[in-house]
């Protein structure tokens, strides 16, 4: 027996943690009935909300339990695979340095530890760009520990760092912390001469602070109570935090309220954004407490964001934008007059979609995808001139480049094959310079793997990439040898793009065997924005339909069978799983939905609920509108449960997390179960939206997760 919250004894929904669990948790039903449009849905899981409520709690414990007792024959496969995983790490590493005012910027992971320490070390004069050597364990001469995460993890579950920015002068540090895992953290201020915390906090911040140039003020958004960032502060240090001044705020529901400084440190920015719409707001830096100016007013449906760049002295800006232009071209406006004459830099390419510029004294660097490929080039006189990378599939980004007169540009690079990659461009040269490769212990070699594009098509007539990796003799296998194991992974939501990028963690699944698929579905932003507007709104099946493609060409090129096949994706990646599940449940031997987003309709339907309004650009708004409300309806993982035989089903969630609702995942998992469907539910009871915190623990949280996917597929050892 339990107590309620008014105190009246109850019956607990299932047997406590502590007990065995030799059968599943049985959630008690309670009808509650809801009404839209002339339809009524009664929902028997709907008290599962309650996550204060002991007997929800209790319920949760128990679904941990039962998956712990299902699962019990896998702990040693997940131990080897944890040791695994940690063996090919350089767990006791550096990072490349990046230069920032006098210093390099650096972090360093040790042995043992959980997270990262982040250090700085002295530059040895203006003109030196070249980032120092550094090797684990070798002492750096005038090395400062700026600030030391395990240290301030001490005495947490669970540790997440959320803002990190430096004063110009290098001389005082803002951070801000969360220990919950709500992503509302604590802004905090550290004397970097001292290396003493000064007494000023401010609680209940949103990620990313900027201190002024002066170092007097900082600047921090604040949320509201759906958890949307949507104000605007800005501090003066050494005064209380009640006497922060609110510089901002952003009233409509579907706009998200972010700040930065420019480069060139000359701008504050006020950056909104709903899912369809943005609107920028600039401040001359040298005068924090002035009043900000629009650049372009917000337009439904143009999205826009801004680099301050000089032109001939003159302080202009290259505005990245959509206005008339699908695939984004880039133009450039005097900051004096910015609705004035727009100049074009870079026009709208068919096939090209641009994705960001990133502006500096001297030279210009353009984020673009094309083929599915994310991409970089330089701005020149005659156009874009791509920095080439020798590889069939790859991922290539702006890296960290803090400083406006850098003369040489940090890149990012990685592939299903090769590790997470740095280098710096010297553009005056036009030569990559490999700075860092991630090592992979153990003796990897990338010739022992290859990777490769295939391309399904899907029922109406459009063409689905599908990136894999596998051992090279997975690929090589005659064609009367039986169908590997393949785990497909999906996302397909909010125009984010599954670039092909290398995993350690993976080498366990490639070495046994499998192979591993990225299906680039519609929804996500691999082929440009119109790939993204197909996969929305009331054309979202498409995602379903395109992963489902995706799996039957599969299949039907000889790459797997059904009985060897696991689908994989987490937040709107687990409305995937979810979808799939209902659709073609004999088409996957299991599904892993980690945070999944299965009950939409649900959420979406109730604006007080975190981050609902700014979801319907994305999804529709199916309380007023009973279209979208009936196509939700007909597509909810939820609500579509049905008398079939499903495939084994691994649900993850966090109970702090306030993305995706554990209660979603508790739903459907119980919904599920009440259809006979092979499902488990793992909740972890400390953690937010990113699942766990700190290097092993992560680590061993795949572990767990490779190895049920392996016991699916029988592969284990």
């Amino acid at each position: 027996m339990t107590d309620s919250p008014s105190g009246t004894p109850t019956s607990t929904a299932a047997a406590p943690a502590t007990a065995p669990a030799a059968t599943p948790p049985d959630a008690k039903r309670v009808p509650a009935p809801r009404t839209h449009h002339g339809d009524t849905v009664i929902d028997d899981y709907e008290w599962l909300r309650a996550k204060e409520d002991p007997e929800v709690v209790a319920y949760l414990e128990a679904e941990n339990a039962f998956t712990q007792s299902e699962l019990a024959h896998l702990e040693g496969l997940r131990v080897r695979i944890f040791d695994e995983i940690k063996s090919r790490v350089q767990e006791t590493d550096l990072s490349v340095p990046t230069r920032e005012g006098s210093w390099w910027y650096y972090s360093r992971t040790e042995e043992g530890k959980q997270y990262a320490t982040s250090c700085r070390a002295p530059i040895d004069g203006p003109d030196d760009w070249t980032p120092p050597r550094i090797e684990p364990g070798v002492p750096v001469d005038g090395e400062q520990i700026v600030l030391d995460a395990n240290v301030e993890a001490e005495g947490h579950d669970f540790f997440s760092l959320g803002s990190f920015d430096v004063s110009a002068d290098g001389g005082l540090l803002a951070y801000a912390v969360d220990t919950v895992g709500d992503e509302r953290y604590t802004l905090r201020f550290r004397d970097l001469a001292t290396g003493e915390d000064r007494p000023e906090t401010v609680p209940n911040t949103s990620p990313g602070a900027t201190l002024s140039p002066d170092g007097r003020y900082v600047f921090y958004t604040t949320v509201d109570d759906a958890w949307r960032p949507d104000t605007v502060w800005r501090y003066e240090l050494g005064t209380s935090a009640e006497s922060a001044v609110k510089v901002f705020t952003e009233p409509d529901e579907r706009y998200w309220v972010g700040f930065g400084l420019t480069r060139s440190r000359k701008y504050f920015e006020i950056e909104l954004g709903s899912k369809i719409t943005s609107e920028v707001l600039l401040l001359d830096a040298s005068d924090p407490t002035g009043e900000f100016e629009v650049v372009w007013p917000r337009r439904e449906g143009v999205e826009y964001e801004v680099s301050h760049t000089v032109v001939d002295g003159e302080d202009r800006l290259y505005v990245l934008h959509n206005d008339g232009a699908e695939g984004f071209e880039v133009v450039s406006v005097a900051v004096a007059d910015p609705r004035g004459e727009r100049d074009v830099v870079i026009p709208h390419r068919e096939g090209t979609r641009l994705e960001g510029v990133s502006t500096f004294r001297d030279h210009t660097a353009v984020s673009f995808r094309r083929d599915g490929l994310a991409r970089v080039a330089m701005l020149g006189p005659d156009g874009l001139d791509e920095i080439d990378f020798d590889e069939p599939l790859f991922t290539a980004g702006v890296g960290s480049n803090p400083e406006w007169e850098q003369p040489t540009l940090r890149l990012t690079f990685g592939s299903l094959v090769t590790p997470a990659s740095v280098f710096d461009y010297v553009v005056a040269d036009d030569m990559l310079r490999l700075l860092k490769r991630q090592p992979v212990l153990g003796g990897y070699d990338p010739t022992d793997y290859e990777q490769r594009r295939v391309w399904a098509t899907a029922s109406d007539g459009a063409r689905i990439p599908i990136s894999l990796v596998a051992r090279r003799e997975q690929f090589d296998r005659p064609s009367s040898a039986r169908p590997a194991p393949l785990l497909l992974y999906g996302y397909g939501s909010y125009e984010i793009s599954i670039d092909p990028s290398f995993s350690a963690a993976r080498l366990s699944l490639l070495d046994r065997g499998v192979t591993f698929a990225i299906a680039h579905v519609r929804g996500g932003g691999e082929l440009g924005r119109a790939w993204y507007d197909n996969g929305k709104m009331l054309t979202k099946r498409n995602t379903f339909t395109d992963f489902i493609a995706a799996a039957e060409h599969l299949i039907e090129s000889g790459y797997t069978e059904p009985s060897r096949l696991v689908a994989e994706g987490g937040s709107a990646g687990g409305l995937l799983m979810g979808a799939v599940a209902n659709l073609a449940p004999a088409t996957f031997a299991g599904i892993l939905a980690n945070v999944p987003f299965v009950d939409p309709l649900t959420s979406i339907l109730d604006p007080e609920l975190p981050l609902t309004v700014i979801e319907w650009d994305e999804w529709g708004n199916p309380l007023a509108d009973p279209e979208v409300y009936a196509y939700m309806k007909s597509y909810s993982p939820y609500e579509n449960v049905t008398e079939q035989a499903y495939p084994k089903i691994l649900a993850v969630t966090s109970i702090n997390d306030t993305r995706v609702l554990y209660v979603e995942p508790a739903k459907w998992t119980a919904r599920l179960r009440d259809v006979g469907a092979p499902v488990l539910l793992k909740t972890e009871m400390s953690a937010g939206h990113g699942g766990v915190s700190g290097r092993y623990s992560a680590w061993k949280e795949r572990a767990f997760e490779l190895a049920w996917i392996l016991d699916v597929l029988n592969e284990t050892d």
